[in-house]
């Protein structure tokens, strides 16, 4: 006997491909693309950073400078001051490019803070968007160039438009200042690169789930259509060969006696209404369990969605009437029991419910089967096993004793069989023996319910 396979009603279907989780990589990802007003908003912040201080060197240098007059170091820090406004607006001319090119927008554009204050404010938002891509080397590079630019500032370009010395205290205070500033600016592109990614690893996740979601539910769908079509077949084949069984005679038999002609006729019309309720009752026991909540979820209620109790499927208990049916068609039913407990089919009503259903699927096939190809010959059904072991079903009938053209979809009842016991956790095997007889063996695991 073969192990039993996983029942898992969500399993993906052989053939549809499952979806892995993929996690963007640290670091790596390109930066989503802004929005009009994000990109606005980055670039009045620049400018307003840079103007307020362009503004506040302004006052640092004019006061000092005024004292020599006309013609003294007044021209030079008119001079620097304007210098200083058209690498602010240089500097905001290269805040396109520094998702392109973001360590050397923000290489360039620190360095214009050596002779421009009004360039950090894009210096700021070229290191932020920088760092968002958290790579330290960089960041190490840019960092370096804060401070060089920083020293210059202080140590050349203030002394030499103020014709003063060097001030080092105040020199290594701007520097500690500006590798600070630097530090929160990297800081924050780094906390935005991290978020970043958290979100966009968020939006692929939620992505993959939905489109297992799908799967999952397309597999569900064709696990139910399959359910559907052997349930169909199962209940309506077994009726509608009886009712070809006599139509056939009526139309091939001339001898018929008036009596017997409507006895055929009775047998077909009472087969037809039998088929007509089996097929409702069919249709109602699929939608059991099936009822699906606002959330995707079965109810598993047990309930139609009218809310009425449906009939439970078939299962050995009603095989009294599956073979009173077959001797009512004129074929005769032997059954042996002496390979069960004590010989008594009572030992089968510790079967699990699954299990004794499919056994009652199977005896209907072959019923169905025989019926079809050697219609009133003899079947021989064996039941045999013990609980907590392996269930044995067998079924035989003679040879067709002739040969009968197929009826459509012939065949693929003992197909959707064999997929059946499988799914029970068992093996089928069908197939003419030695001696001509066609035969049907089934092996299912005889669980017990303690």
């Amino acid at each position: 006997m073969t192990p039993p396979r996983s029942a898992d009603p969500y399993a993906a279907p052989r053939g549809v491909p499952t979806t892995a989780v993929r996690v963007p990589t640290a670091g790596r990802a390109d930066p989503p693309p802004l929005r009009p007003w994000s990109r606005i908003w980055r670039y009045l912040a620049a400018a307003g950073i840079g103007l307020m201080l362009w503004l506040a060197v302004s006052v640092d240098l004019l006061p000092e400078g005024a004292e020599d007059g006309p013609g003294g170091a007044t021209d030079a820090v008119g001079a620097l001051l304007f210098l200083d406004l058209v690498f602010g607006a240089i500097g905001l001319c290269l805040l396109p490019l520094r998702r392109r090119w973001p360590v050397l927008t923000a290489a360039v554009t620190v360095s214009f803070s050596a002779v421009s204050a009004s360039s950090v404010g894009a210096a700021a938002v070229a290191t932020v968007s920088m760092s968002t891509r958290r790579r330290w080397r960089g960041v190490a590079v840019v960092a370096v160039v804060w401070l060089v630019a920083t020293l210059v500032y202080e140590g050349i370009v203030r002394p030499g438009v103020l014709d003063e010395s060097l001030n080092v205290p105040y020199a290594m205070a701007s520097g500690g200042l500006s590798v600070a500033a630097c530090a929160v600016f990297v800081v924050t592109g780094y906390y935005i690169g991290a978020r970043r990614e958290l979100l966009a690893s968020l939006h692929e996740r939620a992505e993959t789930a939905e489109r297992e979601q799908a799967l999952k539910a397309e597999a569900a769908r064709e696990a139910e259509r399959t359910r559907i079509a052997r349930e169909m077949h199962d209940v309506l084949a077994h009726r509608i060969s009886l009712v070809a069984m006599h139509a056939g005679a009526l139309a091939y038999r001339r001898d018929l006696t008036p009596q017997e002609t409507a006895e055929a006729a009775g047998v077909i019309q009472d087969n037809a209404h039998l088929a007509l309720t089996e097929l409702r009752q069919v249709l109602g026991v699929l939608r059991v369990g099936t009822d699906v909540e606002p959330g995707g979820r079965a109810t598993g209620s047990g309930q139609s969605s009218a809310g009425r109790a449906e009939p439970p499927q078939p299962t050995l208990d009603n095989l009294d009437a599956l073979l009173a049916d077959a001797a009512a068609g004129r074929t005769e039913v032997r059954l042996d029991t002496t390979g069960l407990p004590a010989g008594d089919r009572s030992a089968l009503g510790g079967l699990p419910a699954t299990t004794s259903r499919t056994v009652y699927r199977i005896v209907q096939e072959a019923l169905t089967n025989a019926r079809k190809h050697a219609p009133g010959a003899p079947v021989d059904i064996r039941l045999g096993g013990r609980p907590g072991g392996v269930l044995t079903l067998e079924v035989h009938n003679p040879p067709a004793v002739a040969q009968r053209p197929a009826a459509p979809g012939a065949g693929m009842g003992l197909t959707g069989l064999t997929e059946r016991a499988e799914l029970a956790g068992g093996t089928l095997e069908h197939g003419l023996e030695p001696d001509g007889r066609f035969a049907v063996r089934a092996w299912l695991p005889w669980e017990t319910n303690e």
